[in-house]
């Protein structure tokens, strides 16, 4: 009786976890396969050693997201030094920059690709341009969920846009108008949706750059009324937003961010000047 009880309770209890996934995002700053001196790269870059990977991978594997939107990578080669290719896939945007924004997904989970949001890279010729946005569409125990990774300008991070000549700050609401378009058609598709990665934006009280986003859709910003605890402390700029049905999914209180162990300002350069920031989503 005791095994048909504990078989019993497994079956019920298989469609919950199943259900659930860990999203996260991370900025792992210069992530490349490209050697010193290469002319793609800044003059002075720290090139990451096989101890610093090493670190990266463990770093990887705490993590235990199932799907991690990623920023300043290099493609799935690089990629695939912090994150292990027989447990994830890769999808890249398609455009040759050494910072693309970019997804690893857990093997198993079924997904497609979705053409890029090319609008967002205002400047596609330039030697270090805007980058293009990732999206994707996650199958999570039969519903939809479509992502956009977003890498946007930086230099804009707390002043009003409004009126701004500012040409940083002109750039990125250039940008928070495509994504307001973006997130207005999945308003209208009806799907669940989250926009999410390194938005190179505060975005707290009223800040107009998020008014534009949460005009297309009501929107749910995952690090509202929280700090950010990496390196010491600060504002987020790395956000998880979401729409549809995923404000419904979303856990309470989910909310996590891993920081390092390592303390020395060094690591910033060998690990990343980002941490993981990450949310779990109950998809029903």
């Amino acid at each position: 009786m005791r095994i048909v009880v504990l078989v019993l309770s497994v079956l019920v209890a298989l469609p919950s976890a199943a259900r659930e996934i860990k999203l996260s995002t991370w900025n792992i700053a210069w992530l490349t396969t490209k050697p010193a001196g290469h002319p793609a790269l800044p003059r002075g870059l720290h090139i990451r050693t096989p101890a610093d990977y090493a670190l990266l991978q463990r770093y990887a594997e705490r993590l235990e997201a199932d799907i991690v939107a990623l920023q300043e990578v290099d493609g799935r080669l690089a990629a695939a030094r912090v994150f292990d290719a027989a447990g994830y896939d890769f999808h890249f945007t398609d455009e040759t920059d050494v910072q693309r924004p970019g997804f690893a997904i857990r093997r198993g989970l079924a997904w497609r690709a979705n053409p890029d949001l090319m609008e967002l890279d205002l400047a596609p010729n330039a030697r270090f341009s805007l980058r293009r946005g990732a999206d994707i569409t996650v199958e999570i125990a039969g519903r939809s969920l479509r992502l956009l990774n977003v890498h946007l300008r930086a230099g804009c991070t707390w002043d009003a846009i409004a009126g701004s000549e500012r040409v940083a700050c002109v750039e990125l609401a250039r940008q928070a108008g495509h994504i307001a378009r973006w997130i207005a058609a999945r308003r209208v598709a009806g799907e669940a949706f989250a926009v999410l990665g390194d938005f190179n934006r505060r975005m707290e009280g009223d800040d107009d750059v998020f008014a534009i986003l949460a005009r297309a859709a009501p929107l749910t910003r995952a690090t509202e009324g929280f700090s950010n605890p990496c390196w010491g402390g600060a504002v987020f700029i790395d956000h998880i937003l979401l729409g549809g049905a995923a404000r419904e999914w979303l856990v309470p209180r989910s909310l996590r961010v891993m920081v390092y162990r390592e303390t020395d300002r060094s690591f910033r350069d060998r690990l990343s000047d980002h941490c993981p920031v990450s949310v779990t989503l109950d998809v029903r």
